[in-house]
């Protein structure tokens, strides 16, 4: 009787658990690097099943990562820190090259073709809960263009 409680109330804890939002990420890769560059950009796609946003990013593979957007203004690119990136509830995101995109800054070694690079995103639904998801981003070469567009 006692384990049927103890079921009982681990089922009830787990049903009163707010749902987080399901990301789905692929198409991870980071640009490789040259001995003595510090910093390098990540990319992928992401699609949530509800409005979410990415409000952050960690790896080993550097002190900070930040998310980024690079826009035209007046027929410059200019590239800028966003706090977070709206995740539009069944709408892919793409983060590319000369778009949306995440830095990695201060990385603590040189990234190799063909490495793989762990990433730790942070998520958070409209109620502010957070939910972090690792992924592996594959290094690929530094001369490598943004994906043709499969949207």
């Amino acid at each position: 009787m006692k384990n049927l409680r103890l079921v009982v109330s681990m089922v009830a804890a787990l049903l009163a658990i707010p749902a987080y939002s399901q990301v789905a990420i692929s198409d991870a890769w980071i640009r490789g690097t040259v001995t003595g560059q510090k910093v390098t950009g990540a990319f992928m796609r992401l699609t949530s099943t509800t409005d979410t946003l990415l409000v952050g990013a960690t790896s080993t593979a550097a002190k900070t990562v930040e998310i980024h957007e690079m826009t035209s203004d007046g027929g410059m690119m200019k590239m800028r820190a966003l706090p977070a990136l709206a995740l539009p509830a069944g709408k892919r995101v793409d983060l590319e090259p000369g778009g949306y995109h995440m830095m990695l800054v201060d990385l603590t070694q040189p990234l190799k073709v063909g490495e793989s690079v762990p990433l730790t995103l942070t998520f958070s639904d409209k109620a502010g809960n957070k939910q972090t998801v690792e992924v592996k981003a594959v290094v690929k070469p530094l001369t490598t263009p943004a994906p043709a567009a499969t949207r």
